[in-house]
């Protein structure tokens, strides 16, 4: 006696196929998934008054990044203008930015008169 392939519980058989479990006419219900709520991020920008060895050293200090990672965010703010340093709830977001923010100019350049400037978004 052969029946049907089977369908595993939940699963709609191939078009044309029907088992003992789920029949094709069948509704399936699911369950709305959750929306889950964005994390917000910190976004630093790039100027022309801090060195690449300030830019990994303030974001190993601010968002507490390792050297390599904050490297990367070196030059992808050199290269693109922006990089994203932090994700996180709203308040850690806010204190990273704070950190950065706090962390003043670059003693390396003269023209370095204040700290690199950074958002918090998508929150």
């Amino acid at each position: 006696m052969t029946k049907g392939p089977l369908v595993p519980p939940g699963m709609r058989p191939l078009a044309g196929e029907s088992s003992p479990e789920t029949r094709v006419d069948e509704e399936v219900e699911t369950e709305p998934q959750p929306q889950t709520r964005q994390p917000c991020k910190v976004i630093l920008f790039n100027d022309e008054e801090h060195t690449y060895d300030y830019v990994v050293e303030m974001l190993v200090h601010a968002s507490k990044l390792s050297r390599e990672n904050a490297f990367r965010c070196a030059v992808e703010v050199d290269l693109t203008g922006r990089t994203i340093v932090h994700y996180g709830t709203r308040e850690e977001c806010e204190a990273v930015q704070a950190r950065i923010q706090a962390y003043g100019p670059d003693h390396r350049l003269p023209q370095s008169m204040s700290s690199m400037n950074a958002e918090v978004q998508g929150c």
